[in-house]
């Protein structure tokens, strides 16, 4: 990855899921140019890892904290993440 670029592993917790947190993840995501995926967790949670330009990574953490209509998002937590390369997309995992 260059040195403009860097990944996030970011937890979004309240109520988000069933209410296409994933997909509008996804496509916001991709309107910033930011690859990498995200999945539902067992306890309810949303977690993403996003890689890409700082301005891209921080636009997207701002987002997370409004998330898709229907959501109520009560938490967004992140962490550096350290990748071997950048992914090349944005998809959702199971």
């Amino acid at each position: 990855m260059s040195d403009h670029d860097k990944a996030v592993r970011v937890r979004i917790s309240g109520n988000v899921q069933g209410v296409g947190f994933r997909y509008w993840t996804r496509d916001e995501a991709v309107r910033l140019g930011l690859t990498g995926w995200v999945r539902n967790e067992e306890d309810g949670a949303v977690v993403a890892v996003i890689a890409g330009p700082d301005s891209a990574i921080s636009a997207m953490i701002a987002r997370f904290g409004r998330g898709p209509s229907g959501a109520s998002v009560s938490g967004v937590e992140t962490e550096a993440a350290q990748l071997e390369k950048k992914p090349s997309e944005f998809r959702i995992s199971r």
